[in-house]
């Protein structure tokens, strides 16, 4: 990795310049509110196209494109990218950025202009990739809505605030291991990918980035629980983090001692607390819920 934001040989990319120019002609200001930084360095964004495997025939979705940094990079190599952006602003300007700099692969391009908590379909194929620099206020929200809603996204890469990235892809046992990591690993294996520095930002955050990969599990849980279930039983031992699941797990279950029963019958010490427990340990829990 650099240590000074690069520009771009190729030209197609974005570079630091481009960037400035780009938000100046359209009288944007990254807003804190939206959590929004913007990439301003091209060996960062082909980083992350290659850390995230993106091959040509995949569906590229990605989650506040922002100007168009990252979208260019995966539009060369990728099949398709749609891109799913709230700002009216940057909505409005990203398919001409596109356009104007990859006009060849203008349209393998769509943009969904919308909040991706609420996206409940893509235009086109099904998208096979999620690769995105997730703004860090929803990050973890958005991932999971994401990959709940479209099952046939296999692979995943996403930039989001260090700690977050530690969390998502923390093991029971870990002191950050908690409600994140248990529902990310619900639906894939999931593992820190790379770290990176504040200087490819702008503006510069005040914290770290790391990048975390996930991959899709090839079966689902084996488990007669519904995943609501399970999450119920994650939320609920998490809620009390410092206390015995024997505890923090009888308003799930009616009672402390209907708590202890279900754990016993699945396996678990009522004596445990909810940071030593894998998914499967958690569905097995939910599956002897007492009536």
């Amino acid at each position: 990795m650099s240590s000074s934001p690069s520009t771009d040989e190729s030209g197609a990319l974005l570079g630091p310049a481009d960037i400035r120019e780009l938000a100046a002609a359209l009288g944007v200001r990254p807003t804190k509110q939206r959590g929004q930084n913007f990439v301003i360095d091209a060996n960062t964004v082909r980083r992350i196209v290659r850390t995230a495997e993106v091959r040509p025939d995949d569906i590229v979705v990605e989650v506040g494109p922002g100007l168009g940094s990252l979208t260019l990079a995966l539009l060369e190599a990728a099949e398709r990218v749609t891109a799913v952006e709230i700002d009216d602003v940057l909505a409005a300007a990203l398919p001409a950025t596109v356009a104007a700099r990859l006009p060849e692969r203008a349209d393998r391009f769509a943009l969904v202009h919308s909040d991706a908590l609420h996206v409940t379909e893509l235009p086109g194929p099904a998208p096979t990739a999620l690769v995105a620099n997730l703004p860090y206020n929803v990050a973890v929200p958005v991932l999971l809505h994401m990959l709940d809603r479209f099952p046939s996204i296999e692979r995943t890469l996403v930039m989001v605030q260090a700690e977050v990235a530690d969390r998502l892809a923390a093991r029971p046992g870990n002191k950050v291991y908690g409600v994140p990591s248990v529902k990310a690993a619900w639906y894939a294996d999931v593992k820190r990918a790379g770290s990176i520095g504040r200087n490819v930002f702008w503006p510069a955050p005040n914290v770290d980035s790391g990048l975390v990969s996930l991959v899709r599990r090839a079966e689902p849980l084996k488990t007669t629980a519904t995943k609501r279930e399970v999450f119920a039983v994650v939320d609920a031992a998490f809620a009390q983090r410092r206390k015995t699941l024997r505890a923090a797990l009888a308003g799930w279950a009616g009672s402390a001692a209907a708590a202890e029963a279900a754990l016993l019958a699945a396996g678990v010490s009522p004596q445990a607390r909810g940071e030593a427990l894998t998914v499967e340990e958690f569905a097995a829990v939910a599956e002897h819920k007492p009536a």
